[in-house]
């Protein structure tokens, strides 16, 4: 019960942080293509080239982060629920 109560305000501070950095800036790096937008092979000589556009971010590199994700649904949901 004791480790309970000291762990409480360490879980509670890390969701006010991830909340603070979602309304901060909703967008994160793809974790497809790591915010390249696109896939980079390389060649049969070792050259780099750019490959197709990245399936998930649509080759935009970014996405909407999962808290802010949440976030749009529970407001669009209230929003709905009000009218």
């Amino acid at each position: 019960m004791a480790s309970l109560l000291t762990a409480m305000p360490l879980l509670i501070l890390l969701t006010l942080c991830y909340a603070t950095l979602c309304a901060a800036s909703p967008f994160g790096a793809c974790r497809k293509c790591e915010g390249w937008g696109h896939k980079i092979r390389q060649t049969r000589t070792g050259r780099l080239k750019r490959g197709r556009e990245c399936r998930r971010c649509h080759g935009y590199g970014r996405r909407l982060r999962i808290g802010r994700r949440l976030y749009n649904t529970a407001s669009r949901m209230r929003h709905e629920g009000t009218r």
